[in-house]
């Protein structure tokens, strides 16, 4: 069914999770790490770009408007036309939700220590392709780099597959 912004409001209000102003939302906001914000272009006491400007690094933001508002505030701004499909709202939510969490993980994803072993591979691949290409070191780590992301494989199988064809030429 489709949702008015009363009734979303309603909903997200018997939940607990809305606040009656962008000073409550900004209230709310600071006590999480990271989360979404849905709002309305205006607010008693702020615009909605206004609000988005004030939200910490780790927040995403959704504007819930009419189809003239959301075109006036332009492209780049995730926003919903009212009335909304209620299963749109949650499925936007946590499709911002899940592109959040993802993006917090991978910043805070510490690289595993590499063994010895492994460090050679690389520092040899390296050693190998700045001799016999005239690269730099700089430029022989992001030719491994590269090849590492382009076949999907990490820097050490990458190295062990440069040594395996430069020695297999010689």
């Amino acid at each position: 069914p489709e949702l008015a912004r009363k009734t979303v409001e309603q909903i997200l209000r018997s939940k607990g999770i809305i606040g009656s102003s962008a000073s409550s939302a900004l209230q709310m906001v600071g006590e999480y790490s990271y989360g979404l914000v849905i709002s309305g272009y205006r607010m008693p006491d702020m615009y909605y770009l206004d609000l988005v400007d004030c939200l910490p690094r780790d927040f995403e933001s959704i504007l819930l408007g009419s189809e003239e508002t959301v075109a006036q505030v332009g492209a780049g701004i995730l926003s919903l036309t009212m009335p909304i499909k209620a299963y749109d709202l949650v499925n936007t939510a946590d499709m911002v939700l899940r592109q959040l969490e993802r993006r917090i993980k991978k910043k805070t994803r510490t690289p595993k220590k590499r063994s010895e072993k492994e460090q050679n591979y690389i520092r040899n691949a390296k050693f190998l392709l700045m001799e016999r290409n005239y690269l730099t070191e700089e430029e022989a780590h992001k030719y491994l780099q590269k090849c590492s992301m382009d076949n999907g494989t990490n820097m050490v199988e990458t190295a062990q597959m440069i040594l395996t064809l430069l020695f297999d030429e010689t």
